[in-house]
């Protein structure tokens, strides 16, 4: 019987060779997939009919995708594993190629996929597709939510020195909005990215993340970590932690979806690949059109 890493390498080698009516097999019948980070909200199919409906749609074959760059994170959950990877996608229609981040949780039981989340680059996606300029009118057609509940914290934090006790802390502290505090969580020299933020630079120091940190303050954002779930890497420095950050900016309800692939070493993190929903933020805070100027930018043919 296939292990979830095999299942997933027949997944992505399929996607790669562009047989997407064969890709639904790999799915259990009654299979969830889930795009958290899905354009304008959130998405969710359920069963293996709806999972090959996706796969062979008129978008799925207008496109055409390469994948690379593989980690595959095993868990100490043996039906689970986490896969980052990127795509170079082309769009024979709007002649741009473009190169996005990808991170996936696959639960496979009995050789099948039954569960999947996936983050995909959506931004990146749709500006290939020269789609970029009609997200604004996407997210103007959802209709305003409510603040939704916010799962009470534990009663009792894992330790300090854990990379879950480690990931509790970053997560509460931004809830807590201790922003001068949280860098001291981070090494001296860490590498923390945002795969999904166009322009981002990595940081690299306890520096840039004090400013990083302090320009959430100064944007006054206020938010509040709920649903975390947690995958405890094989590799004992490694976590990945699922969250969501419900908040409000001015009247503006809004939840935000993230995953981050993190390595803590003695207490502190040194590696973080941070996969949020920065298209909801900046639709909650009325700054699409920034977003959307700087991934027009960042695929400029001039852009250095």
């Amino acid at each position: 019987m296939a292990t979830p890493r095999e299942v997933f390498e027949r997944l992505f080698e399929g996607i790669t060779a562009g047989r997407f009516a064969e890709l639904s097999r790999l799915y259990a019948e009654n299979a969830v997939v889930e795009h958290p980070t899905a354009i304008p909200v959130p998405g969710r199919i359920e069963g293996r009919a709806a999972v090959h409906e996706r796969f062979v749609s008129p978008l799925a074959a207008t496109l055409r995708i390469s994948a690379g760059d593989v980690v595959v994170h095993e868990t100490t959950d043996p039906e689970v594993i986490v896969a980052e990877y990127r795509y170079r996608v082309a769009s024979p229609r709007s002649g741009e190629t473009v190169e996005t981040d990808n991170i996936q949780m696959l639960r496979v039981r009995d050789g099948l996929i039954v569960h999947s989340r996936d983050y995909h680059d959506f931004l990146r996606m749709a500006a290939v597709q020269g789609a970029a300029a009609n997200l604004a009118d996407a997210y103007a057609q959802v209709p305003e939510r409510r603040p939704g509940p916010v799962q009470p914290r534990p009663a009792q934090l894992a330790d300090r020195k854990s990379p879950l006790g480690v990931f509790q802390r970053l997560c509460f502290g931004v809830s807590d909005q201790r922003w001068s505090e949280l860098p001291d969580l981070y090494a001296e020299q860490p590498d923390v990215r945002h795969p999904f933020l166009p322009g981002a630079s990595v940081l690299t120091s306890r520096e840039d993340l004090r400013t990083h940190f302090a320009l959430a303050g100064e944007l006054g954002i206020r938010m509040q970590a709920t649903d975390l779930v947690t995958y405890q890497g094989t590799d004992p420095e490694v976590l990945i932690g699922e969250f969501a950050y419900e908040g409000q900016l001015g009247a503006t309800p809004f939840r935000v979806n993230n995953i981050f692939a993190m390595r803590v070493r003695d207490g502190l993190i040194v590696e973080s690949r941070d996969y949020g929903d920065h298209l909801a933020l900046a639709a909650a805070a009325g700054r699409l059109p920034e977003l959307i100027a700087r991934v027009t930018t960042e695929m400029s043919p001039n852009h250095v």
